[in-house]
């Protein structure tokens, strides 16, 4: 029997079908994979099964059961009852799942408390799931508000509150997407166990890689419909649309080949160091050639990001030195492009605003915002369009547009595509490969994922608790790591 059985799920959102004929069974014990770019439909798949789908959306079905109970045409009342109790969400963003005002002790307990759950040992339970699932500290960390622990923590502390009403179905919307390797590692590993232990898990991913871990079966999804499904080990094997195999293909970025021309030194670190409550940068030491790109890699908190922002100038190190050759002109990309841009603003604007701080006079702005959206590969129309109306691989190219508005010589990039399909990515990629040569610029790439560093990276510094551990040639870094922390990452990423 299924724990969930689906035919002919149909969505439509403003008249236009998003998801069109789905079908999908999950055995207890059994993880179902379900991937697809960004607009597939695999969320809202996922969330017809809980019953969340967004205002205005209307859904129609031929079969849908969840854990045995008939779960089509429920009202909000029934749907509550059925959520927590016979099927829980693991969601992507766990700093937003969980209310900063409380504590996770108190997160974990609600479903315990809407289904009248363990009633008078309650705070039991609470500690016995957070050590379930691999939390250090139960007891402590169940007193801990979300802003206190790392991400992994919270993830594994949304996990424990998912199963907190002992759910049959647990159903994970890339709930790993944005964590570091070794992070992401344990996290598919829990939830790998959540399956062996017997429940079913419906895993919604837009990357391969990471399916390839934790799922049995697979479903690949393009435009709201299945247009592949079968094992993990035949659909990566053996792809039998191209859609697929460019899935396939992107979730693993071929390995970069490093130039054997040493450029000029740019730029000189010496034993920078850098303290906020705690240190974040200790010591610091490495050079930067003109024409490379220098990958720096480590784990949340391992003060990769400070690195970069003092490279920019926007921290100032406590100690030590940072030299570049001459004046240089250095430009950030953002990670979260949706809060870089100003939301009231349109895309042509931001990048016209950019112009005007490079210098550029009034009557030429038009032409250079047309000229940078065509340069990044973006439609010049999309220049009247506000940053929420663009996809995210459109916004991070609009991003790209306007960190090159002031001709820089220098890009830092922090953790530029960790959000994006890999399809999406490896377009991105792509284009900063081909920027650097046309621009001759030179790069600095912060990332947590290895493969990505492996793909646009020359040099590469691996950093832990604010210290450089390992830095060198990214061929020989990776391929012979020398610090049991390097080794480490590299484990958690194949």
């Amino acid at each position: 029997m299924s724990a969930v059985h689906l035919r002919g799920l149909r969505i439509e959102i403003g008249g236009r079908a998003v998801v069109d004929g789905v079908d999908l069974d999950v055995a207890p014990g059994e993880c179902v994979a379900i991937v697809g770019e960004s607009g597939a439909g695999k969320s809202l798949t996922a969330r017809a099964l809980l019953g969340m789908l967004p205002d205005g959306a209307r859904m129609t079905v031929d079969e849908l059961s969840v854990d045995g109970a008939d779960a089509f045409g429920l009202d909000e009342r029934s749907w509550l009852a059925l959520r927590g109790r016979r099927i829980a969400l693991v969601s992507q963003d766990a700093l937003a799942a969980l209310d900063p005002l409380r504590r996770i002790g108190r997160e974990v307990a609600e479903p315990m408390e809407i289904h009248r759950l363990h009633e008078g040992h309650r705070d039991e339970q609470v500690v016995r799931l957070l050590a379930s699932v691999s939390l250090p500290e139960p007891e402590r960390r169940a007193r801990s508000r979300p802003h206190e622990l790392s991400g992994g923590m919270r993830q594994r502390a949304l996990i424990a509150s998912a199963l907190a009403a002992d759910p049959a179905v647990l159903v994970a919307d890339e709930a790993t997407t944005a964590l570091d390797a070794t992070v992401q590692a344990r996290i598919l590993a829990l939830l790998r166990s959540v399956a062996d232990d017997g429940r079913a898990v419906l895993f919604i991913s837009h990357d391969f890689a990471a399916v390839r871990r934790v799922a049995d079966r697979v479903l690949v999804m393009r435009e709201g419909r299945i247009v592949e499904h079968g094992t993990v080990a035949e659909v990566m094997a053996s792809p039998h649309e191209e859609y697929t195999r460019a899935l396939v293909e992107a979730s693993a970025p071929r390995p970069r080949t490093p130039s054997d021309q040493a450029g000029e030194v740019l730029l000189q670190v010496r034993d920078v160091s850098k303290r906020f409550e705690r240190p974040a940068v200790v010591g610091a030491s490495f050079r930067l050639e003109s024409g490379s790109t220098l990958g720096i890699v480590g784990e949340s908190g391992s003060g990769k990001t400070t690195l970069a922002r003092m490279l920019l100038g926007v921290e100032r190190p406590d100690s030590g030195s940072i030299e570049w050759a001459s004046a240089r002109r250095v430009q950030l990309v953002h990670q979260n492009t949706l809060g870089a841009f100003d939301p009231r603003w349109t895309i042509g604007r931001s990048i016209a605003e950019a112009l005007q701080a490079a210098g550029v006079p009034r009557g030429d702005r038009p032409g250079a915002v047309a000229g940078l959206l065509t340069e990044v590969g973006l439609d010049e129309a999309l220049a009247r369009r506000r940053p929420r109306q663009l996809s995210g691989g459109q916004r991070q190219r609009a991003a790209i547009a306007r960190a090159l508005a002031a001709d820089p010589q220098v890009l830092v990039l922090d953790e530029p595509v960790s959000a994006l399909d890999p399809t999406v990515r490896a377009r991105v990629l792509a284009l900063l490969a081909r920027l650097q040569l046309e621009r001759d610029l030179t790069m600095v790439f912060v990332s947590h994922d290895l493969a990505v560093i492996a793909a646009v990276c020359d040099d590469v510094l691996v950093m832990r608790d604010g210290v450089i551990v390992e830095q060198g040639r990214v061929a020989d870094v990776f391929a012979e790591p020398q610090h049991p922390f390097t080794r480490e990452l590299l484990a958690a990423a194949r």
